[in-house]
């Protein structure tokens, strides 16, 4: 019961690395707000966790009225925020970047980026109130060792890791801890885009190859690593990004 009496926010929770995330912390004592964009599949989730540990909400994070009506359901439903996982993130297709649509571009940015200025700008007062917090973005090895293909995701991900240094600087003073993870290519719903082809045993194979512990990243794997940062006994720990990717970045 490492998160006992803690109440978080998981964006992207109803599937992949956050619904991996939000079932450990529950499994963990904590009361979790479950954010997705679909919320028909975050509902499902939070059922599934107890309706006394786990509420969903339908969000959309790169809308500020919606990001505001998460953290409004956290403290109606439980009466506070310790923990807030900005999770939620999307790609485009492996392809040339020369290729990449300007909505696409955009999406990506407001999606992976401006998410957590607009989750920042709700949180920290909250936080504040509360004495301190935890803010966890999930960034990727992507933005520290970037892989052809992925060009503009590859930057949103670098954004990510550089905004966590300077929110971990900035918000200090007020006890709020600030760290990212960084994950290697995974077993989630984003994976056929990354890999750019079909996901095959083949195809697989080829990015594996490149990671020395010989397979992808769980949602287990990242939610363990997200456990570690949401847990007091990380206290010391901010401005850090952690690379959950199996030797990848060797």
């Amino acid at each position: 019961m490492r998160l006992k009496d803690k109440i978080a926010i998981v964006t992207g929770a109803a599937s992949g690395f956050g619904r991996g995330i939000a079932e450990l912390f529950v499994a963990e004592g904590a009361k979790v707000v479950l954010a997705d964009i679909d919320g028909a599949a975050a509902r499902l989730c939070a059922t599934a966790l107890g309706a006394d540990r786990a509420v969903a909400a339908s969000v959309d994070v790169t809308k500020r009225a919606d990001v505001e009506t998460m953290v409004e359901a956290a403290l109606n439903s439980f009466g506070g925020v310790d923990i807030l996982v900005n999770n939620a993130g999307v790609t485009h297709k492996n392809q040339s970047l020369m290729s990449v649509t300007e909505d696409e571009f955009d999406r990506i940015y407001a999606v992976n980026v401006k998410s957590i200025y607009l989750t920042t700008l709700a949180i920290v007062p909250v936080m504040e109130r509360r004495g301190g917090g935890s803010i966890i973005n999930t960034a990727s090895t992507a933005g520290i060792r970037p892989r052809p293909g992925l060009t503009w995701y590859n930057g949103s991900k670098g954004a990510v890791i550089t905004l966590t240094k300077s929110m971990a600087a900035e918000l200090a003073p007020r006890n709020i801890r600030v760290n990212a993870i960084n994950p290697v290519i995974g077993e989630t719903g984003l994976l056929e885009q990354f890999m750019g082809m079909s996901d095959t045993p083949e195809n697989r194979a080829k990015f594996i190859a490149g990671i020395p512990l010989g397979r992808m990243s769980t949602p287990r794997d990242i939610a363990n690593a997200a456990l570690f940062l949401a847990d007091p006994a990380s206290a010391f720990i901010t401005g850090v990004a952690i690379e959950v990717d199996g030797g990848r970045c060797i």
